[in-house]
């Protein structure tokens, strides 16, 4: 009999469409089923480096439907599993004359202890949404990044390389290849019932940051040299990558995208493992960001969300640097237009950061790129490894080029301007609600950051990120920056909201030109209480 390894996952939803995500033990057939519902769709699976996958469409759904659905492996019952204290899944659709909610969050630690990561907040939303419909569901599930940590372990995680390979083997205490990451998306997504059943039932959508590959990932160029140096390093990126474009990016994908997407046709029309297929897209993929996109777009009534790779999509050589390659940033420019009533921009990495933080980033950009000299260059590209330094602030170019497109957007330049746009990220491990006040737009102009789900700051991280917070911690940052020839922001901003340091999710919540965000943080394993809310629009 086939097993079902891991999901189902309830991944792509519109009004009328959905996809189901699962991993099997075997080469099967996955059918989708409910009798009642007139519901039988069915896909083969496909194989890569010994894992079987499959993703079954499912299309003439009704908009705002809420369909139970259960998962047939070759004609045996697999979900929902017998006795399971959860509700039956659904397939979720959305409705798009109705109130639209995002609910997202960033840096999830799993498995671990509470005295470690604190409680999950991704479990105790899971426990809310239990109690049914009554519950205020969310329409969309957005994972912003570092969905897996492949370079911080849990001592499940390290047993299962023990078991693989010597303890000195490199990379140390770190994912090694492809098969280190399929057991990480294990111990992340079926460790906890409550975090299984969720994903089931909630569509879900996820972009990478750093650790899902690892820290500091493309921070530089002179990063990227030293990694390729490493022996272990091809193995690493190509497992990396390629777990990533099937446990994650399949499911961000439209229907429409994916029967159209090269790579997954070659791997289901594979005669046998498709693992060599995927390795070398993966590995063409690192080192040529422009030939694939993980971002993506997606429209529902009149919202747009538009999610950005800011990690494997950089331009980064010997002279030029970018967050995001000249063709992404081709895509980017197309996709920031009017005529919507909310635009959302969803970046791993915040766009707005504390201005002492942002400051500090361009100051070290200019000093690492030469400004005071060759000598304080080598310095500056070893202190923005070692603090991290690598945000929208450290791309200086890239920010003014994002800030030139939504300032067109929200002053009309491009069709009607939204009621608002804004910046969902998360990253840095604590959240906050920041807006431009300069330049003046018809659109309210916010970065909304909810992070993590379940790592939290501690020590003397948090009271650091305390004071960067505060006003007056951004002049001296902006004097030196100023040093360096870096010209002010084309934005001004404030954080109005926040910070709070605790795991939190966060929820926004779009009715007509109506925009609204809250926070929340785990009070216990199962419970959740608020931590903030703010009106966007007026």
């Amino acid at each position: 009999m086939t097993a079902l390894v891991l999901g189902p996952h309830l991944r792509h939803v519109s009004a009328h469409t959905a996809t189901i995500w699962v991993e099997t033990d075997g080469p099967c057939e996955v059918r989708v089923v409910n009798a009642e519902h007139g519901l039988d769709a069915a896909a083969r699976t496909f194989t890569a480096h010994g894992h079987h996958y499959g993703l079954v469409e499912i299309d003439g759904l009704d908009a705002g439907a809420r369909v139970p659905y259960a998962v047939v492996l070759d004609d045996q019952t697999v979900w929902p599993v017998p006795g399971d204290e959860f509700p039956p899944s659904q397939i979720r659709t959305l409705d798009p004359d109705g109130e639209l909610r995002i609910s997202f969050g960033s840096c999830r630690r799993s498995p671990g202890t509470p005295e470690r990561f604190g409680h999950d907040a991704l479990a105790a939303f899971a426990h809310r949404l239990r109690g049914g419909d009554d519950v205020a569901w969310p329409d969309i599930l957005l994972m912003v990044g570092d969905q897996v940590y492949a370079d911080e372990l849990s001592d499940e995680m390290r047993a299962f390389i023990r078991s693989r390979r010597g303890a000195d083997e490199p990379p140390v205490d770190e994912a090694a290849d492809f098969e280190d990451y399929t057991h990480l998306y294990k111990l992340a997504w079926l460790h906890d019932p409550a975090v299984r059943w969720l994903l089931s039932t909630v569509p879900t959508f996820t972009i990478f940051d750093d650790h899902d590959i690892r820290d500091d990932w493309n921070t530089s160029y002179a990063w990227r040299e030293e990694m390729w140096s490493q022996p272990w390093w091809k193995a690493r990126i190509t497992g990396g990558i390629g777990s990533y474009w099937i446990y994650q990016h399949l499911g961000n994908m439209s229907p429409r995208d994916r029967a159209s997407d090269p790579l997954y046709k070659a791997v289901r029309d594979a005669s046998g493992d498709a693992g060599p297929i995927l390795d070398e897209f993966a590995e063409q993929a690192d080192k040529e960001p422009a030939s694939t996109r993980w971002s993506y777009a997606h429209d529902w009534g009149g919202t747009r969300l538009i999610v950005v790779d800011s990690r494997c999509s950089r331009l980064l050589t010997a002279d030029r640097r970018g967050m995001l390659d000249d063709e992404e940033f081709r895509w980017l420019d197309e996709q920031c237009q009017g005529g919507m009533d909310h635009l959302l921009i969803a970046s791993s990495l915040p766009y707005l950061l504390p201005r002492a933080i942002h400051h500090a980033e361009s100051w070290n950009e200019a000093v690492a790129g030469g400004a005071w000299g060759k000598r304080s260059a080598a310095l500056g590209e070893k202190i923005r490894q070692a603090a991290d330094l690598e945000h929208w602030a450290a791309f200086e170019r890239s920010f003014r080029e994002v800030a030139g497109d939504v300032v067109a957007v929200g002053q009309g330049d491009r069709g009607p301007a939204p009621a608002s746009i804004s910046f969902l990220s998360g990253d840095i491990h604590y959240s906050y609600l920041a807006r431009v006040i300069a330049p003046e737009t018809r659109s309210q102009i916010t970065q909304i950051v909810c992070s993590p789900l379940r790592n939290p700051l501690i020590g003397k991280f948090r009271w650091a990120n305390k004071v960067v917070c505060s006003r007056a911690a951004a002049a001296p940052f902006r004097v030196l920056s100023m040093l360096s020839k870096v010209p002010a922001p084309p934005l001004r901003w404030r954080m109005t909201d926040g910070p709070w340091f605790d795991n939190a999710i966060a929820t926004v919540t779009l009715s007509g030109r109506e925009c609204k965000v809250r926070w929340e943080t785990p009070r216990d394993a199962t419970t959740l209480a608020e931590m903030g809310r703010a009106s966007i629009t007026p």
